[in-house]
């Protein structure tokens, strides 16, 4: 099922009163493009986060600005991402805690029922609430001219959008493509056949599929898998790689993967041989994993790999804008090869997380819209921090470097792990699973990365990223007051893990000495 109807591109599925409140916000079927008068400081291609990023702050700095979206503004963080998924997400986390809730002494009748239509719907209504922020009026009051409709470059300074009521031809100084990216699926003998869900088209059910089939363990695939398995269907995971989440450390990975497969998620890992057939009664999947063959009917299959960048149809050749199969060509400083034109966001970053759109947005402004001669003073990408989270149950958080990449850098690490199940509110809330990991360089106290792993993993990262940007190391973080009893106290135990093992034999006997001088 698509996300669009056949009928209308502006008709979001199920066609109701939420999805027809975001669409009236993100693109209002009687929008009236601008005429434009003169030429434009920036003119941004695409109303996804970074899109929307770099349209608001160059408004907001005095900039005249025009926003082109094609399709829904927001981009797929509003529509398809981010903010369905974790809509989604915490009603099957509810489910489950239902479940749970005997070990608090909550007793659940028998006959309890769960309406997966009705979180459905509620994840709409939050993403049609929601939606008013990213909306083509509210640009507008911004200072913003926003025109909805197909943008190609037409010229070295000019960009051509085709609109339901005729063309409008903008005229620039500097130019930002902000296109992002979209879902694309592995070449699997049979799967265009058979039919198969995406992120862009997932959150259109209105029925919950009995039986699930999700490829790839990334952390679309695992998040949604578990997703389903908690609200109740029967789901097998299958990835070609050993085990989930084979970008994340191991034994951070290893606790997700073990909590998943306490919720009926079956993973079918290491995959070979997959192929994919339309049968009478579903969806039929065959695969080899671990030397085992197995053979599955589904409702329904998930596909959680694979993403594409959105450059076709915007004429980028005919300016001079280099791109490949990853996406658009960027310098440090987010300029493509045609100094006049930026990029930003998925459409040109390996980084596809809404919050590197965002601060990739940031550092096309200061280097598209101001001035450094000589090239000083340019905003670099390179000096980013980037946190990233995975919302499984646990979360898995990361910033900065994995043991092996500061390894392979030729630094000596010394890595610290406290457990949760160490933690006082950890206990307290018998969410125990989980660590923080700290990677400190050997005779200093400098952060290089972290991972966490475990319950609001994503909120207590913050802390470490701050750390980093600022330059504050773990001293900081050891002489740093936390609050009482919170989950954020195992990063300041994980240092003290560090300042003790630096409390040598040597300097204890040195004190030892002292003290007993002190006392005669």
């Amino acid at each position: 099922m698509s996300l669009m109807a056949a009928d209308s591109h502006h008709l979001v599925l199920p066609d109701d009163e939420h999805n027809r409140k975001l669409v009236g916000n993100v693109h209002p079927s009687n929008w009236v493009n601008p005429e434009p008068e003169g030429r434009y400081n920036i003119v941004v291609v695409g109303a996804g986060t970074a899109g929307l990023v770099t349209a608001v702050i160059a408004a907001g700095v005095g900039a005249k600005v025009a926003l082109v979206e094609r399709h829904l503004m927001g981009g797929d963080c509003l529509n398809v991402g981010c903010v369905p998924s974790k809509g989604m997400i915490r009603a099957a986390n509810a489910w489950a805690q239902v479940r749970a809730a005997s070990e608090f002494g909550v007793r659940i009748p028998d006959g309890v029922s769960h309406d997966f239509g009705a979180a459905m719907a509620r994840m709409r209504q939050l993403r049609a609430r929601i939606s008013h922020v990213d909306s083509a009026h509210r640009y507008k009051g911004l200072g913003v001219d926003v025109y909805i409709g197909q943008a190609r470059f037409d010229g070295e300074d000019t960009v051509v959008v085709e609109g339901s009521a005729g063309n409008r031809t903008l005229a620039f100084v500097k130019a930002a493509v902000c296109t992002g990216a979209r879902a694309a699926a592995p070449a699997i003998a049979g799967l265009e056949e058979a039919g198969y869900l995406t992120n862009e088209t997932v959150f259109s059910l209105t029925t919950l599929p009995a039986r699930v089939g999700v490829i790839g363990a990334g952390p679309i695939g695992c998040e949604l898998a578990q997703a389903f398995a908690r609200f109740g269907s029967r789901v097998s995971l299958i990835e070609a790689l050993h085990g989930i989440l084979p970008n994340e450390d191991r034994d951070a990975a290893e606790l997700v993967q073990q909590s998943m497969g306490c919720d009926g998620v079956t993973l079918l890992c290491c995959g070979k041989d997959l192929k994919v057939e339309k049968v009478f009664d579903g969806k039929r999947l065959v695969v080899d994993s671990h030397g085992q063959h197995h053979d599955l009917t589904v409702d329904e299959i998930l596909v959680g790999v694979g993403r594409a960048p959105n450059v076709q149809g915007l004429g980028l050749e005919r300016v001079g804008v280099n791109y490949d199969d990853k996406g658009i060509t960027v310098n440090d400083r987010l300029q493509t090869t045609n100094p006049r034109i930026y990029a930003a966001g998925d459409v040109c970053s390996r980084y596809k997380f809404t919050h590197a759109a965002d601060a990739m947005a940031q550092i096309v402004i200061q280097n598209a819209l101001f001035p450094h001669p000589l090239g000083l003073g340019y905003a670099s990408v390179n000096s980013l921090k980037m946190p990233w989270c995975t919302f499984t149950t646990p979360e898995i958080a990361h910033v900065g470097l994995y043991e092996a990449e500061a390894v392979k850098q030729g630094l000596k690490v010394e890595t610290y792990t406290y457990r949760f199940d160490e933690v006082d509110r950890a206990i307290l809330d018998g969410d125990e699973k989980g660590f923080a990991r700290l990677h400190i360089k050997a005779g200093t106290d400098t952060i290089l990365g972290a991972t966490i792993v475990g319950s609001h993993a994503g909120d207590v990262i913050s802390e470490v990223s701050v750390a980093m940007k600022a330059g504050a190391g773990a001293k900081t973080i050891a002489a740093t007051i936390h609050p009482y009893p919170t989950r954020a106290e195992v990063i300041k135990k994980a240092v003290n893990l560090w300042r003790k093992a630096h409390f040598t034999p040597r300097t204890k006997s040195l004190l030892t000495r002292l003290f007993a001088w002190m006392r005669r």
